[in-house]
C-alpha cells in the first residue's frame, strides 16, 4: 500500500511548459529592446 502512496504527481508536463513560457518572455523582451534601438533617432 505504501509503495502505491510514493509518487502521487508528476511534474515533468509542467516544467516543460515553464520552460517554454520562459523561453517565450525572454524572446519577447529580446524583441521589444531590439525594436525599440532600431527606431529613427532624432536629430
Amino acid at each position: 500500500m505504501i509503495p502505491q502512496n510514493i509518487a502521487l504527481a508528476n511534474y515533468n508536463n509542467g516544467v516543460i511548459m515553464i520552460g517554454i513560457f520562459a523561453l517565450v518572455c525572454v524572446a519577447l523582451v529580446v524583441m521589444l529592446v531590439s525594436f525599440m534601438n532600431s527606431g529613427k533617432k532624432k536629430k
